[in-house]
């Protein structure tokens, strides 16, 4: 029975260190792997490729129902595949991230990919990175976490993050953007970014990433041994 699959949602807003955190779990568990929002910031990349409205819900749940995306764990990273190519760096612009963040918000094309999401959920287990997995997408998550950290905290993780890619920031305007998205996130009609009741909240602030993970990982185990 699929509800018997066990599923660790990660949730939280942007720049908390959730993917960094999921590839960590997934390292040590060896589940497979979601990422919510990098299906989103697929779409915005095929619709830009495509030059397709991003302000066209119906031509945006047309690409969505066709889409064609897997992760793959190898040597500690995760990969984004699209159509048997490679998309990991390409998704990570401020551009295609922008975008996603605005599509994100629009309730027919959540829709359609919930179950497309859900479908993510095979043996041995499933390790979630997004928003809304606990609260909408995998409501009887055997573990829910939501991650959180600082605004100006998580524009820097972000800043560096970018520069790593080769990508030009301005700081200032980082934190603009960062602001805009948790609003969009946050106030959104359709699966809004909030703490289910029954999550674990981590605030990675002032917490290296190998402290956050000993805490989640207790967790998780903690659970485990309730199967």
């Amino acid at each position: 029975m699929i509800k018997m699959i066990p599923v660790i949602t990660i949730d939280g807003p942007s720049g908390v260190g959730k993917g960094k955190l999921c590839q960590e779990i997934i390292n040590v568990l060896r589940w497979n792997f979601l990422d919510s929002g990098a299906i989103y910031r697929a779409l915005a990349l095929l619709a830009l490729e495509n030059k397709i409205n991003t302000n066209s819900e119906e031509d945006l749940c047309i690409i969505a129902m066709n889409l064609k995306i897997s992760f793959y764990s190898e040597h500690g990273k995760v990969q984004v595949i699209l159509e048997n190519k490679d998309i990991s760096e390409k998704i990570r612009s401020q551009t295609i991230s922008n975008i996603a963040s605005k599509i994100a918000i629009l309730p027919r094309l959540r829709e359609v990919l919930l179950s497309f999401q859900r479908k993510f959920r095979v043996l041995p287990g499933l390790v979630t990175d997004g928003r809304d997995m606990g609260s909408i997408v995998f409501p009887d998550a055997l573990v829910k976490i939501f991650l959180d950290a600082s605004l100006s905290e998580r524009a820097n993780r972000r800043k560096l993050q970018l520069q790593k890619n080769g990508f030009s920031v301005n700081f200032n305007n980082l934190v603009n953007q960062i602001q805009e998205r948790d609003a969009r996130d946050c106030s959104r009609s359709s699966s809004p970014l909030v703490l289910a009741p029954d999550a674990l909240k981590i605030d990675s602030t002032n917490i290296p990433m190998k402290q956050v993970l000993q805490i989640a990982l207790s967790y998780v185990y903690e659970k485990l041994t309730l199967l």
